[in-house]
């Protein structure tokens, strides 16, 4: 088992499967400062070492997470708050974007992410899971979109990906309340794949759930991941063009023989981990 470290979470590397556990749960782990700038340096370290294959995102504490921590917004250092208003526009602007980008990097990294979520899922928390692969959820689990009753739009990816994974007037309806919704609701939406009695029994089912990933071909499995997101955003047709050419340049068939080679013999394929990604020009 491998460790990396940081101040917003613990993450721990194991049989491939990456676990990644939001741990300010004095703060109901809040998003600060530290948060932002460590999610997509964690997301990145874990998809570079290729060690891991999956990565599973849980929280600790009462809550999964209470979301945006204030302090992000009130730091003059980070949002000045006098001077020219068309620079101050443009600077807040490029904070947002840096905020979205964070998260993002949930959606763009070559592992499948599974997040794992207890308690509440408030505000920006939501806008998180939202770039996850897959949810699940224990039943005393709630979501609110949390910006619209403080009097703000919410700015970094729930408006946008929300509607992409329940109905349309459910996302609309959540946004213009921003009321709670709770786990068995969500289920019933598509937005968590299950809903479990307890913390430690639905860790456990999505431990079991990234094993079985992280079983399969790597390659196989970021190829997955590439294509659901790129037919998300684009026609069926274009879709089928770049899986074409995809497969043209990623199949080769040698982790296809070791599946096939395991049936016979009956034992679980071995397959070796993705390249690391490197800083272009590094050692």
């Amino acid at each position: 088992m491998s460790e990396l470290t940081y101040k917003s979470f613990k993450v721990t590397v194991a049989e491939h499967i990456a676990h990644v556990q939001l741990n300010r749960p004095d703060a109901l782990n809040s998003m600060n400062a530290d948060f932002w700038l460590e999610l997509p340096e964690c997301m990145r370290a874990l998809e570079a070492s290729g060690e891991a294959r999956v990565i599973v995102l849980s929280s600790t504490g009462k809550h999964f997470s209470a979301g945006m921590d204030l302090g992000v917004f009130t730091n003059p250092k980070t949002v000045p708050m006098s001077g020219d208003p068309g620079r101050m526009a443009e600077n807040l602007r490029r904070t947002v974007m840096q905020l979205q980008a964070s998260l993002s990097s949930l959606e763009e990294v070559r592992l499948p992410v599974l997040a794992a979520i207890h308690g509440g899922c408030i505000g920006g928390a939501l806008d998180m899971v939202c770039a996850a692969d897959c949810r699940y959820a224990t039943a005393d689990a709630y979501f609110t979109i949390k910006e619209t009753e403080l009097g703000m739009t919410a700015d970094v990816g729930t408006l946008q990906r929300l509607p992409k994974l329940i109905p349309q007037g459910v996302a609309r309806e959540l946004a213009f309340t921003g009321r709670k919704f709770a786990a068995e609701e969500a289920k019933t939406h598509g937005l968590v794949n299950e809903v479990y009695a307890s913390q430690e029994a639905m860790l456990e089912a999505v431990m079991a759930i990234a094993k079985q990933i992280a079983a399969h071909s790597p390659l196989a499995v970021t190829g997955c991941k590439e294509m659901l997101n790129y037919s998300r955003d684009h026609s069926v047709e274009d879709s089928l063009k770049y899986m074409a050419t995809w497969q043209s340049g990623m199949f080769r068939p040698n982790d296809m023989m070791k599946t096939f080679q395991a049936k016979v013999t009956k034992q679980a394929p071995q397959f070796d981990d993705l390249f690391a990604v490197k800083q272009v020009f590094s050692e």
